[in-house]
């Protein structure tokens, strides 16, 4: 089969479907039956193959093949859309980049891995908020371009994703500088009864703090344990408990000196990646953040 053969009217109705998930909210869309969706997709289905869809009940859902051929789809006719917005006076050149950030991601890295496109007229940025596993699901529906986490996730068949290590941090213990200030502390052997709050056990960094207390027979009094980073930052400006956070998420009160830093260890750090799917073409605003994390600029 050459790309002579391939019928793109066939590719156009793939693709509307397999965005809205649904025959009867694509016919509805495109102006044209259920029937004769259906019919077009299982003739591309045909000619290339290998099914698209698997269907279960009245929900359609992308098998592996249906996922990389809508990736080439939405390639294909967003690129079109974008031509025709320019030709017309609309949107010239517009890039819309749909981030998803795990809920336990520090606000303040998102917008610093995000600000070179802030600069960018020519870039509508989307930002949404949840689970990993929903998050990598949305991105495999081709709902998001991009997934910040501080884990990786596995690839196989069924997750066809790409894990990119942008950069890790220590962990750091900070507390008021009107009451902390000039002390230092070792992690975690000065630390037992110390009152503190600390990310959930959700949170990896949590996981490993506990094992290190664990094994040094210490424990600490637990005042708050928090899962939004940006709760844990205000409990950490607003309290006189020692908090154990990413140095990024308290960035500007360490910088205006509101909140000192108190200690570390090197066994403490978060690591941050951005998820792809595998042998997608990735706009070229969102590969230029992609390459500052291996020019390790991703913390300026």
């Amino acid at each position: 089969m050459d790309i002579s053969q391939l019928n793109f009217r066939h590719l156009f109705y793939f693709w509307h479907v397999a965005k809205r998930g649904s025959l009867t909210h694509a016919a509805e869309q495109i102006h044209t039956s259920q029937s004769a969706l259906s019919t077009q997709i299982k003739q591309l289905e045909g000619r290339l193959g290998r099914p698209l869809f698997d269907r279960r009940g009245r929900h359609l859902e992308l098998t592996a093949t249906g996922q990389q051929v809508f990736a080439y789809a939405d390639n294909i006719f967003g690129l079109g859309e974008q031509m025709l917005g320019w030709l017309e006076g609309r949107d010239e050149g517009t890039t819309f980049v749909r981030v998803g950030s795990v809920s336990t991601m520090s606000r303040n890295f998102q917008v610093n891995w995000l600000r070179p496109l802030f600069r960018d007229p020519t870039v509508v940025l989307s930002v949404d908020s949840g689970s990993l596993d929903t998050l990598v699901e949305r991105l495999l529906r081709h709902q998001l371009d991009v997934v910040l986490a501080n884990e990786p996730v596995p690839s196989d068949p069924a997750r066809p994703v790409s894990s990119r290590f942008l950069g890790s941090q220590a962990i750091s213990l900070v507390g008021r500088s009107d009451r902390w200030s000039g002390t230092t502390l070792r992690v975690p052997q000065d630390l037992d009864a110390v009152e503190m709050a600390m990310p959930s056990t959700r949170h990896s960094v949590r996981t490993q703090f506990d094992a290190l207390c664990f094994a040094a027979g210490v424990q600490p009094r637990l005042r708050a344990e928090i899962d939004d980073m940006t709760m844990l930052r205000l409990v950490a400006r607003d309290s006189g408990w020692i908090t154990m956070l990413p140095q990024v998420v308290v960035q500007d009160e360490l910088q205006s000196g509101e909140l000192v830093h108190i200690g570390e260890s090197s066994q403490l750090t978060e690591h941050f990646y951005a998820i792809t799917i595998q042998h997608t073409q990735i706009t070229p605003p969102l590969n230029q953040l992609l390459l500052r994390a291996t020019e390790g600029e991703v913390f300026s």
